[in-house]
């Protein structure tokens, strides 16, 4: 069960709209974003909400995640809160506050859900993914280094990989406006995965229809 979403990407006003950055935009959209209180702590800003109240939000916001019976799915045993991290690290460090709050607040690796930029899909594509492969992403080797594992829970956003462009040029680069038009449709439809990660019981069950999502 989630309860811990970290959202990554490198702190600063010049870095907002860049690709390297897409999950902090995503985090920027969520129908509560305006209700969370951020503090300063744990090498970044963290905030977080009682469960009861995500569900509620989630459920008005996201209306398709309601059983048959119009309820909202929830977990056996819920948490009280959800807790939500970005770090103020840059990315190559990433782990380190992930890793300081988890430990506060006695968080397990298979607990946290951490959001990031993707190279290996393409742009108009997100998806859930468990554990497996780093792709070369530097937050996720940082989180593995700090957590001791690499099995933790990924919301991954596609932005391509350029076939003759500096990697390291091209993820802190702005996306163009066609680009910005694209995520704003994944974020949306995204959204309804947050949630639903969230708010699941065994999240392993949304992996055949969410493991990869083309808008």
């Amino acid at each position: 069960m989630i309860q811990l979403a970290a959202f990554l990407g490198n702190h600063g006003a010049q870095y907002e709209k860049t690709r390297h950055n897409v999950a902090w935009q995503f985090a920027a959209r969520l129908p509560f974003c305006a209700e969370l209180n951020w503090q300063e702590k744990f090498k970044g800003e963290w905030a977080d909400m009682e469960f009861s109240r995500f569900a509620k939000i989630a459920a008005k916001s996201f209306p398709q995640i309601l059983n048959a019976n119009g309820e909202i799915p929830l977990p056996k045993s819920p948490p009280e809160k959800i807790y939500f991290l970005k770090p103020h690290t840059f990315m190559n460090l990433s782990g380190e506050s992930i890793a300081a709050l988890a430990s506060f607040f006695k968080i397990e690796a298979n607990e946290i859900l951490v959001l990031h930029d993707e190279l290996e899909l393409p742009l108009g594509t997100f998806g859930l993914k468990w554990a497996g492969g780093l792709a070369g992403h530097n937050g996720l080797r940082s989180a593995k280094a700090s957590l001791g594992t690499q099995d933790f829970w990924r919301l991954r956003f596609g932005i391509t990989k350029p076939a003759n462009r500096d990697i390291a040029d091209y993820v802190l680069s702005n996306f163009s406006s066609d680009e910005a038009i694209s995520m704003s449709l994944v974020f949306d439809a995204a959204g309804e995965l947050f949630a639903r990660a969230i708010l699941a019981n065994d999240a392993q069950r949304l992996l055949p229809k969410w493991g990869k999502v083309k808008v």
